[in-house]
């Protein structure tokens, strides 16, 4: 099975939660898995495949436990080689332009650095999904079951 990575932006806790119900449900159907809350480059360059999950705060912005990963990325530029990447970005689409921009801010990134997309962007919409680990965790499984 894959060996799976996840990178967490949370203000609240949202995207915590989710990320920890997907790493629940991965690790049920055998996959090897690492949560990082406080991701560091060094985390990112050991991943054999990367799912980020991440809220987006202020205007568009990423959160404040991943800012600096997220510059470091941009700074350091460690190529992914094509390693695998999905990203998922929960949002509220009533602040309009900038309805999660977090996720796009972190899927330009990855695909900078050379990464495979496993998926386009999964956004989901907190005026239309109150637990978005309902469409997030069946959304990752899925990905994860065919590679």
């Amino acid at each position: 099975m894959a060996s799976v990575s996840i990178f967490v932006g949370s203000v609240y806790g949202n995207a915590q939660h989710v990320a920890e119900q997907c790493e629940e449900n991965l690790v049920e159907i055998g996959h090897d898995v690492s949560l990082f809350s406080e991701p560091e480059i060094d985390d990112f360059k050991d991943a054999e495949n990367v799912l980020v999950i991440t809220s987006t705060t202020g205007q568009g912005d990423l959160p404040p436990n991943i800012e600096f990963f997220a510059q470091d990325l941009r700074d350091q530029m460690p190529l992914m080689g094509g390693k695998s990447f999905a990203v998922v970005a929960l949002g509220d689409s009533s602040y309009g332009d900038t309805f999660g921009g977090a996720g796009h801010t972190m899927y330009e990134i990855l695909t900078e650095l050379q990464g495979k997309p496993m998926a386009d962007l999964f956004i989901v919409d907190a005026m239309e999904t109150f637990e978005p680990e309902t469409e997030v965790v069946p959304w990752v499984t899925k990905l994860f079951s065919v590679n």
